[in-house]
């Protein structure tokens, strides 16, 4: 199911704007650093309690961050660099949006909020970190880990649009630290023989 829907995004949404963005001569690490820019506008809406405009904007930059790829394989200016540059961006967004979250709780002193928004951050940030750490050592990492950094983004964009961002973030600390584990286990195990 989770094949089909990504061929489904990819003919009918990455590929005709990849095309689009292609026309209008953008380049594809110029759609990740402009995505991270619209992330950042998501994260200032979020911290003024601006949620459905918060989530709107997300979305619009996750939608960026799908077509980087896309336009990178459409133009053959796939590379190394861009590559890297698309992961620290995704690390940048997060980062982004949950500090707007965090400071939303702390101006409205919801402390157990900010705390949740703060272990949400180290949480994702772990599922990330695990996978390079294994692969870095050599040990395939990208079928481990079943709550990736689109389940984050869903949840997240689905409780900002609806307002419950408290549950939201509870999920992806959760299924984020669910994720860390089955991937520190899958390490471990490949490691060890």
């Amino acid at each position: 199911m989770r094949e089909q829907a990504r061929r489904w995004l990819a003919r009918f949404f990455e590929e005709p704007l990849a095309r689009l963005l292609k026309a209008l001569h953008l380049g594809p690490n110029a759609v990740t650093l402009l995505g991270l820019a619209v992330t950042a506008a998501a994260g200032h809406l979020a911290s003024r309690g601006q949620l459905l405009a918060a989530g709107l904007v997300f979305l619009a930059a996750s939608a960026m961050d799908m077509l980087d790829g896309a336009l990178a394989r459409l133009t053959g200016k796939a590379s190394k660099f861009g590559a890297a540059l698309d992961s620290v961006s995704d690390r940048l967004a997060e980062a982004i949006l949950l500090l707007g979250l965090l400071v939303l709780y702390l101006r409205s002193e919801d402390h157990w909020g900010a705390i949740l928004a703060f272990a949400t951050m180290v949480a994702s940030f772990m599922v990330s970190y695990i996978r390079a750490r294994g692969e870095g050592l050599g040990v395939a990492m990208r079928e481990s880990g079943l709550f990736t950094r689109t389940e984050r983004v869903i949840v997240m964009v689905a409780g900002l649009l609806t307002g419950w961002v408290t549950v939201a973030l509870a999920i992806v600390l959760v299924a984020s630290i669910g994720s860390a584990a089955q991937r520190m286990y899958h390490l471990w195990r490949a490691t060890r023989e």
